[in-house]
């Protein structure tokens, strides 16, 4: 299955619900499950930003599962609907252009631990919900 490996405070915020999409630099043609890496690295300003929630943010492990539905061109309009959606989650999209991969479905999962790679990359062990 598909992985994407991403920094705290984001992947647990992407397993908890909060957040819906996933930014990048680079498009993506994939449809389909995905799962969600909390990579050992910080957001150090995103963690002081959302230390109010009082999460667990794992790293280096596999903490949830998902299904990316569609990958958009994120565009000052686009960071502006975003940003009215959720500020706090969103907040750094105010001039930021790439591609946002829109999560869905997405489900907690017992905890994986492993290294996480670059780009989309493949995991092909047992998964438990």
């Amino acid at each position: 299955m598909k992985v994407i490996t991403i920094k705290q405070p984001w992947a647990s915020l992407i397993a908890l619900g909060y957040k819906t999409y996933e930014f990048r630099t680079w498009k993506t043609k994939y449809r389909g499950d995905i799962l969600i890496h909390a990579g050992k690295g910080i957001d150090k300003e995103a963690m002081r930003i959302f230390k109010h929630l009082n999460l667990a943010y794992p790293k280096g492990e596999i903490i949830a599962k998902a299904m990316v539905t569609d990958c958009i061109f994120v565009n000052e309009e686009v960071g502006e609907k975003l940003l009215k959606k959720d500020p706090l989650v969103y907040y750094n999209l105010k001039n930021w252009k790439g591609f946002g991969f829109k999560l869905e479905n997405v489900q907690k999962i017992k905890p994986i631990p492993i290294n996480g790679k670059l780009s989309l990359w493949e995991y092909n062990g047992e998964i438990k919900i």
